[in-house]
């Protein structure tokens, strides 16, 4: 299979399951070796295509971003608390991602710790719908500066790739009582300094390894990812505002368990 058209199955993988409860990064590890490619070499590949989804959101949310920046010139209250919220929620990420960055590296050559984190997230997403108490706090600007650094510190917890930052800063948020459809776009908008601060350090740190055809697969994918994100969060708005997000924790179990059977009969 040739390279280019390898970055494009990766680079659809990673624009249907970016903003999903389902882990981009898991998948992409999973498609990486289910598919027999080197993931070593892939490794950086995966992370550095991730600027193509979060466009999507840049994109689909562009009046939200206009009104906050409009309200921030203005020093409107609502627009700092937004703001304010998402950098307190960011801080931890780059604390911990700085401090284990190979630490986190070599999980992402380990396809078995990514099926078993399926299973157990997906467990996990159906005792929060479940069990948490949520109330409409208004939008983001209406989550609290505590209930942001507890979103933060949860997101963390999706350094473990195949647990998911989405499933992680949804499920925490909602845990925490904000309402699900705030917890989903706080999610969204903590993805751009999240995974903008991931893919600059990668491309960072592995710059002389980089080569210029590197650079054109990493384009292809990045593109791929953005035209692809903007149908699957639209469509994922829709799914769970009408059935929660259910259907996502069943899928991950189901993908999990799948994925164990593959790697073991490999």
């Amino acid at each position: 299979m040739s390279d280019l058209l390898i970055a494009i199955i990766l680079g659809i993988v990673e624009g249907v399951t970016e903003f999903l409860p389902v882990s981009s990064t898991g998948h992409l590890v999973l498609a990486t070796e289910l598919l027999g490619y080197d993931p070593q070499r892939w490794a950086v590949f995966n992370i550095a295509i991730q600027p193509g989804a979060i466009l999507a959101i840049v994109v689909l949310y562009w009046r939200t971003f206009m009104a906050v920046l409009s309200g921030l010139l203005r020093g409107e209250p609502g627009a700092v608390a937004f703001v304010r919220n998402l950098l307190i929620a960011f801080i931890p990420a780059v604390v911990l991602g700085l401090a284990f960055n190979d630490q986190i590296e070599a999980l992402l050559e380990n396809a078995v710790v990514v099926a078993w984190a399926l299973i157990i997230g997906g467990v996990a997403i159906l005792i929060v719908e479940k069990l948490a108490k949520t109330s409409n706090v208004g939008g983001i600007s209406g989550v609290s500066a505590m209930q942001s650094a507890k979103i933060g510190l949860v997101q963390c917890i999706a350094m473990i790739p195949g647990v998911s930052r989405s499933g992680a800063t949804i499920m925490g948020a909602m845990s925490f009582g904000i309402d699900r459809r705030t917890a989903a776009e706080f999610s969204f908008f903590l993805a751009l300094p999240t995974l903008t601060g991931a893919t600059v350090l990668q491309l960072v740190k592995h710059r002389d390894a980089i080569t210029t055809g590197d650079l054109q697969l990493i384009g292809v994918g990045a593109f791929v990812s953005f035209i692809v994100a903007l149908a699957v969060v639209k469509a994922f708005m829709a799914v769970v505002t009408k059935h929660g997000f259910a259907p996502f924790a069943w899928y991950r179990i189901i993908a999990g368990a799948a994925a164990l059977v593959m790697l073991s009969v490999r």
